[in-house]
């Protein structure tokens, strides 16, 4: 099947060359869309010689997922991986996460650290992202034990019928109100999160999640 790892990335010129190199090992068709980074990140990616997507002006997460999700099923993806730019996942765990998808049990499989191991996570980030699971039970009625893992499979079907329009880090929910109204069948996985001192700096706070998740309710309710 025609598998596509797509990576939205944002100054990360210190990790962003390690990721494609490993990416490479196992996988052809890599995506890195450059979100209107004031960094080498962009360049970076073009002399890897993988796909390298940008943007003019820093957008958001939300949409350089979908233009690298856009251009993977122009591009005739079967399966479309979401994979983070700050070396925080493994290479190893893409298989798990498209194995599902590839033997048809779902159309989307979300990736869990609590599930998996979130090495070196800190416990107020964990309770946060506990909470979260809550939060997303409550607004789209899916059970998950992660709440904001950017590690997903997506199968041709759900990348098709999968609308993101927000632009930033709110995106997270809409994939899951996506996937209740378009009624896709998901499963978690267990996969490996790495927090290590660059990505604990990079990370967003506590405080951005509960921004998020108040943006998540006033779009169910009140948009």
């Amino acid at each position: 099947m025609n598998e596509f790892i797509v990576i939205a990335a944002y100054n990360e010129e210190e990790k962003i060359d390690k990721v494609i190199k490993d990416l490479k090992k196992e996988y052809k068709n890599i995506i890195v869309v450059d979100d209107g980074s004031e960094d080498k990140t962009f360049d970076i990616a073009k002399k890897n010689k993988i796909i390298a997507l940008q943007h003019v002006i820093n957008r958001g997460q939300g949409a350089a997922l979908k233009t690298g999700i856009d251009y993977a099923l122009s591009k005739k993806a079967d399966i479309i991986v979401t994979f983070d730019a700050d070396g925080q996942f493994l290479v190893k765990d893409i298989k798990k996460v498209i194995a599902p998808i590839k033997k048809g049990i779902v159309d989307v499989v979300l990736g869990s650290r609590f599930l998996g191991k979130a090495v070196n996570i800190r416990p107020l980030k964990k309770f946060v992202l506990k909470l979260g699971v809550l939060v997303v039970y409550f607004l789209y009625g899916i059970k998950v034990t992660d709440s904001q893992n950017g590690f997903r499979g997506l199968s041709k079907k759900a990348a098709k019928k999968i609308k993101l329009t927000c632009d930033r880090m709110d995106h997270a929910g809409e994939f899951f109100w996506e996937i209740t109204k378009n009624k896709l069948k998901y499963k978690e996985v267990p996969v490996t999160v790495i927090y290590d001192s660059y990505s604990l700096a990079k990370g967003q706070s506590w405080t951005k999640s509960i921004e998020i998740g108040i943006k998540m309710f006033i779009k169910r309710f009140l948009m």
